[in-house]
C-alpha cells in the first residue's frame, strides 16, 4: 500500500510529523514503521507538548536515589538499606469507554511499573473524578471503575490504602482515573530498564499477545467523542492472578543475577519496551515477532508491535543464562520465549517469518531522542476575568448555619466514601497502620525497618481552575500538610497532570501555570518530582475538565509509635486552630454547590505561611504536645471538626468569635476553604506548654473551644449529637445512588 500524509493522519500523526519521519529514516516508512511512530510519538508516550515544561520541575535532591525519568518510577532512600519506589499514572480514556477494564488495567499497569524495578508493591492509592452523582451515566461509571479497581487490587493482593474522589459536572464525559502504587526495595537490588551487551538474548514473559489494546497510546491522545465507543479494541483486558504470578516470578528471577534489564509492556506495547530499553542502553535489537507468544492467529507485525495486552514483560538476560531464567518462569507457569537479541547498531529490526517488517533507529522513537517537542500557544482564559469580579459581599450570609452544615457534609465530594472504599481490601499483604485510627495520610508499615511510609494523593481542581499557578501550589502544599499532620516528613512527589486539549491556548495556559506553581512548591518543601505522567485531551463536547494536576506524595515516619491521628481523644481536651483565619468563601464547596456560584478566585494561600505552619506541626508532634491533628480542606472548618469527632463519637463546643480586631463572617469562618490551617486538640495538662511553644513560634493560633462528650455546640447553640451528624455524613452517597439506581443495579451494568 502507498504510505501518504493521509495514512499518517489516520494514525493521529500530523503532516509535519510525517515529513519529519521521512527525513529521519531517509525514506518513506512502510505501514508497520508508521504505526510504530504513531504509538511512540503519541502524546501519551512522547510528551511532545509537555516535556519542555516538565523539565523545569525540580528533579533532583532530597533523598532521591535515581534522577527523575531514569527509571520506570521514582526511588527515594528511607534508611536502613531500603528505598521506596512510587509512581502515579492515568487511565482516563479507557475508563470512560469501558469503566471496569479501563480502571482494572490502570491498576495493573502502575503496579508493573513498580515491580519491574525489583520492588514489591505494598500499597495502592487512587484519585477519581466523576460528573454529577445524580446522573445515571455517572453512577454507571462510578460502579464500573470502583469495581475494576477493587477487583484487580484485591485479587493481586496489594492493599488500597487511600485516595480521593470528587464529583463535578466538568467530568461528565471524561472521568479521571489516576492510580498510584508504592513499593519497597533493598537499595542496590533494583533492576534498570535497559538493554546492554551485544548478543544478550531478549526474552518475552507473561500473557500471550492478543489484539486487545491495539492503538491504546494514540487513543489516549485524543478527545472523547460519541464515536469513541467504536474504539473498544483500544481498551485492554486484565488478569490480576496472572499479574500476581508475574510479580513473584520477576522478583525471583532478579535474584538469579541473570537479568541485565527489564521493562513492562505498557502503553504502545512491544515497540515501546524495545525502543526505550535500546535507547537507554545505546543499543539495538533484532526481534523475531513470530516467536512472540500469541493468543490469536495470523496477527500482523504492526498488531504485535502495538498490542497493549496486559501482564507482559520484556527482559534482557545474560547470554548463557537463558535456562536459569526459563526455569523460574516455567515454575510459575508463565509463557516465556527468547524473541531476539541485543545488537550494537542502534536499530530496532523486526522480522516476521524471516522477512524484515520494520527497521527504525531506537533513538528516533523515544522521549528525549527523535520524538518532536513543541511549545504551544498559551493565552489567559477569558473566564478568569469573571473569576476576578467575584465579591463576597454579593453573597448573603445564611441565617441557619446548622442547616447549611448539614447540606455541606452530605455533598458527594465531602461525604463519607465508605460505599467505595469498603470494596477495597486495605489490609491484604501488609500492615496499613491508619485503617483503624484515621490519619490525614495513610501510613503503611515497612516491616523490614519498623518505619512507616505516609502516602497521599491530593488536588483540589476547583482551586486550580480559579488560579492554575496558585492552585497547583496548594495541591502540593495539601499533600505535604497531610503527611506532616500524620507525623511524617515529605520525601518526594509523583504527579498525574490531567488537562484538556493542549492545542487550545487557554488549556495550555492552565498547564504551563500549573507546572510553574507545582515546581515552586516542590522546591520549597524539598520534594523533588520523581516522575508521573501527563494526560491531555480530557474533554468532551461540553469542554475541558478542570485542570487537575494530581499530586501523589510519599513521606517517612521514622518512628511509627509517634504517628499522629486526626481524631479527638477524650472529652475536656482543648481545640485550637493553627494558621491564619481568612474572611473568604472563594472556590469553596459551600459557594459553588450551595450558593450556586461557580466563578470565584482561589482562596488565600502564601507559600511561606504554609511552610511555617508545617514546620510547627512537625515539632508539636515530635514533642508530644498535641493529641490530634487534621488539616482544613473541603467543607472548611466545620467539616474538619466533625470528622475529628466521628471516630470516637466525641462532640465539641466551638465558637466563631475568635477576634474582635478582624471580624470574620460566620459562613466564611465555618465553611471557607483557605489553605494553611490545621485543627489540633491538646490535653488540658499540656495546654500551658503548648501555648508557650506556639508563642515562641509566632504562628497564628486561636482557641476554638473544647471536646465534649457527644453534643455538638456552635456559639452556644446545640447542634445535636455527633452520632446524628455521622449518619448524615456516612449515608449521603448511598442516598444519592438510591435515588435512581441502587449500587447493585449499577454494578449489573458493567
Amino acid at each position: 500500500m502507498e504510505i501518504t500524509a493521509k495514512t499518517a493522519k489516520d494514525l493521529r500523526l500530523t503532516e509535519e510529523e510525517f515529513e519529519l519521519i521521512k527525513t529521519k529514516l531517509g525514506r518513506t516508512p512502510n505501514f508497520t514503521e508508521l504505526c510504530a511512530f504513531s504509538g511512540m510519538w503519541s502524546e501519551h508516550c512522547s510528551y511532545k507538548n509537555s516535556i519542555k515544561w516538565l523539565k523545569t520541575l525540580p528533579r533532583e535532591g532530597g533523598r532521591m536515589l535515581v534522577k527523575a525519568g531514569e527509571e520506570n518510577a521514582g526511588l527515594m532512600d528511607i534508611g536502613e538499606g531500603y528505598g521506596v519506589v512510587f509512581k502515579i499514572e492515568s487511565h482516563n480514556h479507557p475508563s470512560a469507554i469501558e469503566p471496569f477494564q479501563g480502571a482494572a488495567t490502570g491498576v495493573g499497569g502502575i503496579h508493573r511499573d513498580i515491580f519491574t524495578m525489583g520492588a514489591r508493591p505494598i500499597a495502592a492509592l487512587n484519585s477519581l473524578r466523576f460528573g454529577s452523582l445524580e446522573e445515571k451515566k455517572t453512577q454507571h461509571l462510578l460502579a464500573g471503575i470502583v469495581h475494576g479497581i477493587s477487583h484487580y487490587g484485591n485479587c493481586f493482593g496489594v492493599p488500597t490504602v487511600g485516595g480521593e474522589i470528587y464529583f463535578d459536572e466538568c467530568y461528565h464525559t471524561n472521568p479521571l482515573v489516576n492510580a498510584m502504587s508504592v513499593g519497597i526495595v533493598k537499595v542496590g537490588e533494583t533492576v534498570s530498564a535497559t538493554a546492554t551487551g551485544v548478543g544478550n538474548p531478549v526474552m518475552y514473559v507473561g500473557s500471550a499477545t492478543g489484539k486487545d489494546g491495539i492503538g491504546g497510546a494514540s487513543f489516549a491522545s485524543a478527545e472523547i467523542t460519541e464515536e469513541s465507543t467504536e474504539e473498544l479494541p483500544a481498551v485492554q483486558v486484565g488478569d490480576p492472578f496472572q499479574e500476581k504470578k508475574l510479580l513473584e516470578a520477576c522478583l525471583e528471577v532478579i535474584q538469579t543475577g541473570a537479568v541485565v534489564g527489564m521493562q513492562d509492556m505498557g502503553a504502545a506495547g512491544i515497540i515501546c519496551s524495545t525502543a526505550e530499553m535500546s535507547a537507554k542502553g545505546e543499543a539495538g535489537m533484532y526481534i523475531e515477532l513470530d516467536k512472540v507468544p500469541m493468543r490469536q492467529t495470523a496477527m500482523k507485525a504492526w498488531e504485535l508491535l502495538l498490542s497493549e495486552s496486559q501482564e507482559r514483560m520484556l527482559l534482557v538476560v545474560e547470554k548463557g543464562r537463558e535456562a536459569d531464567v526459563k526455569k523460574v518462569f516455567d515454575k510459575w507457569d508463565l509463557e516465556n520465549a527468547v524473541i531476539g537479541h541485543v545488537t550494537d547498531d542502534g536499530l530496532l529490526s523486526f522480522y516476521m517469518n524471516g522477512e524484515l517488517e520494520a527497521q527504525i533507529p531506537a533513538q528516533e522513537l523515544v522521549l528525549g531522542g527523535g520524538a518532536p517537542q513543541y511549545e504551544r500557544e498559551a493565552r489567559k482564559p477569558k473566564y478568569l476575568d469573571e473569576v476576578d469580579r467575584f465579591n463576597i459581599d454579593s453573597v448573603k450570609e445564611p441565617s441557619d448555619l446548622k442547616a447549611v452544615a448539614e447540606q455541606l457534609i452530605q455533598l458527594p465530594s465531602i461525604a463519607n466514601k465508605r460505599w467505595i472504599y469498603h470494596q477495597y481490601d486495605s489490609m491484604v499483604g501488609t500492615v496499613n497502620t491508619s485503617t483503624n485510627t484515621p490519619t490525614d495520610a495513610a501510613i503503611v508499615l515497612v516491616k523490614e525497618t519498623g518505619k512507616g511510609i505516609a502516602v497521599t494523593v491530593d488536588c483540589n481542581s476547583r482551586f486550580v481552575f480559579a488560579d492554575p499557578y496558585k492552585g497547583a501550589m496548594m495541591a502540593v502544599a495539601e499533600a505535604a500538610r497531610n503527611i506532616v499532620c500524620s507525623g511524617g516528613v515529605p520525601l518526594g512527589v509523583t504527579n498525574c497532570l490531567n488537562f484538556g486539549n493542549p492545542y487550545d491556548p487557554e488549556v495550555y495556559y492552565q498547564f504551563v501555570q500549573a507546572v510553574k506553581g507545582m515546581g515552586e512548591a516542590c522546591r520549597k518543601f524539598d520534594t523533588p518530582v520523581t516522575g508521573g505522567n501527563v494526560s491531555f485531551y480530557n474533554q468532551g463536547p461540553e469542554g475541558p475538565v478542570f485542570p487537575t494536576p494530581t499530586i501523589g506524595m510519599v513521606g517517612l515516619v521514622d518512628d511509627v509509635s509517634k504517628k499522629m491521628t486526626l481524631d479527638f481523644k477524650q472529652a475536656g481536651d482543648e481545640i485550637y486552630l493553627l494558621g491564619n483565619v481568612q474572611n473568604e468563601i472563594s472556590s469553596s464547596q459551600y459557594l459553588s454547590k450551595i450558593c450556586g456560584i461557580e466563578q470565584s478566585p482561589a482562596p488565600h494561600f502564601e507559600l511561606e505561611e504554609e511552610y511555617k505552619l508545617q514546620e510547627v506541626v512537625k515539632q508539636l508532634i515530635q514533642q508530644g504536645l498535641i493529641q490530634s491533628a487534621h488539616d482544613v480542606s473541603e467543607g472548611g472548618l466545620i467539616t474538619a471538626l466533625l470528622e475529628k469527632g466521628f471516630h470516637r463519637g466525641l462532640g465539641f463546643a466551638a465558637s466563631t468569635a475568635i477576634s474582635d480586631e478582624s471580624p470574620v463572617r460566620k459562613d466564611a469562618f465555618l465553611f471557607g476553604e483557605s489553605g494553611s490551617r490545621v485543627v489540633v486538640s491538646v490535653n488540658e495538662k499540656q495546654q500551658e506548654e503548648f501555648l508557650r511553644f506556639i508563642e515562641k513560634s509566632k504562628l497564628s493560633c486561636n482557641r476554638l473551644g473544647n471536646v465534649t462528650g457527644s453534643d455538638v455546640t456552635v456559639d452556644y447553640q446545640n447542634w445535636g449529637n455527633i452520632a446524628d451528624w455521622r449518619k448524615l455524613y456516612d449515608n449521603a452517597i448511598e442516598k444519592h445512588l438510591a435515588k435512581d439506581t441502587a449500587p447493585e443495579e449499577a454494578l449489573s451494568m458493567i
